[in-house]
C-alpha cells in the first residue's frame, strides 16, 4: 500500500481555511482532517476530538517536552501543534491527510516532511478579510486587531508554498483544492502548479 499524502492548508486568520478544510474531508472518503491541539478556548460550536484537542497551557507545553509535536506555533496569544501521532497512522494507512495550520507551523513541516503538498489561501482583499474577521463576532476587539496586524507578515509566507488559492467563493475555491488534490494523486502536477502559481505581486 502506498503512503498517503500530507496536505498543508494554510492562510491568514479569517480567509476561510477551517469551512474550506471541513467541505474538502466531508466530499472525499480517501481524505482525512488532522486534530491539532490547542490552548484557545473552545468556542460554542465546537466539539473536543473534533475540531481541537483542547488543552492547558501546561499540558501543551509537557508535550513539547515529551517531542510529540510534529510543528506547533504560538499564534495570536494561543498554542498550536499537530502530533506526530496524529498524522503518522493515518498516512501509513494509505489515507490522505489535511492539515489545517498556522503559517509558522507550516514552515516547520516544510523543513522535516519532505512528501507535504503546501497550499495558501489567500483573501480576496485585506478589506474582506477585515470583514469577515469582524462579522464572525468570535474574537474580542483586541483579537481582531492582534490578527489584522499579524496579516502582511502572513501573506508574504505564500511564496514558500506550492500553490496559492483565492478564496472569493467557497464553492470555488473548494473546487480548485480538489483540483490540485487529484492532480498531486495522479502525479501529474504541471497544469495545476502553473493555474496556481504564487502571485508575483506577494
Amino acid at each position: 500500500m502506498c503512503p498517503g499524502i500530507p496536505f498543508v492548508i494554510s492562510a491568514p486568520s479569517g480567509t476561510g481555511k477551517t469551512t474550506v478544510c471541513k467541505t474538502l474531508v466531508s466530499s472525499d472518503d480517501k481524505l482525512m482532517i488532522s486534530v491539532s491541539h490547542t490552548t484557545r478556548k473552545r468556542r460554542p460550536n465546537e466539539q473536543d476530538g473534533r475540531d481541537y484537542h483542547f488543552v492547558s497551557e501546561h499540558e501543551f507545553r509537557m508535550l513539547i517536552e515529551d517531542r510529540a509535536f510534529l510543528e506547533w506555533a504560538e499564534y495570536s496569544a494561543n498554542l498550536y501543534g499537530t502530533s506526530c501521532d496524529a498524522i503518522d497512522a493515518p498516512l501509513s494507512d494509505g489515507c490522505d491527510l489535511v492539515l489545517e495550520i498556522e503559517v509558522q507551523g507550516a514552515a516547520q513541516i516544510k523543513n522535516r516532511r519532505q512528501d507535504a503538498r503546501f497550499i495558501f489561501l489567500l483573501p480576496p482583499s485585506t478589506e474582506e478579510l477585515e470583514r469577515r474577521l469582524r462579522g464572525r463576532g468570535t474574537d474580542s476587539l483586541e483579537v481582531i486587531e492582534r490578527r489584522l496586524a499579524m496579516t502582511q507578515r502572513e501573506l508574504k509566507a505564500v511564496r514558500g508554498f506550492d500553490y496559492a488559492v483565492v478564496n472569493d467563493d467557497l464553492a470555488t475555491c473548494v473546487s480548485s483544492v480538489k483540483e490540485i488534490i487529484e492532480a498531486e494523486r495522479a502525479g501529474a502536477t504541471n497544469e495545476v502548479r502553473s493555474r496556481y502559481s504564487i502571485p508575483k505581486d506577494c
